[in-house]
């Protein structure tokens, strides 16, 4: 498939901010509180429940996907750049020299 440069970069950004939500995805982000109860006439002070909202493979599994993309694009990128060449001025690589 082709793409213009400034779409793989557009998607190597995209795809670079979905690696790092995924990556910071706290373990008690993973579960939902659904009950609490307090103080109850059988002694009992607290009753918490917790119920998956996601599986920690499922995060997993996701978060490779999207790396995966990422390393592809990041590729196809690094190698346009490799292999492309751009017509500058002839002062925009050369060193600055101080007036004296």
């Amino acid at each position: 498939m082709q793409v213009k440069l400034a779409e793989a970069l557009l998607r190597r950004k995209e795809l670079l901010g979905k690696c790092q939500v995924l990556a910071n995805i706290k373990q008690n982000a993973l579960y939902e509180v659904k009950a609490t109860r307090k103080l109850v006439s059988e002694g009992i002070d607290d009753i918490v429940a917790q119920v998956p909202k996601l599986t920690a493979s499922e995060v997993t599994s996701e978060f490779d996907w999207h790396a995966r993309q990422l390393r592809l694009v990041d590729a196809a990128i690094q190698q346009a750049n490799w292999t492309t060449e751009i017509e500058v001025g002839p002062d925009v690589m050369s060193d600055y020299i101080p007036n004296k």
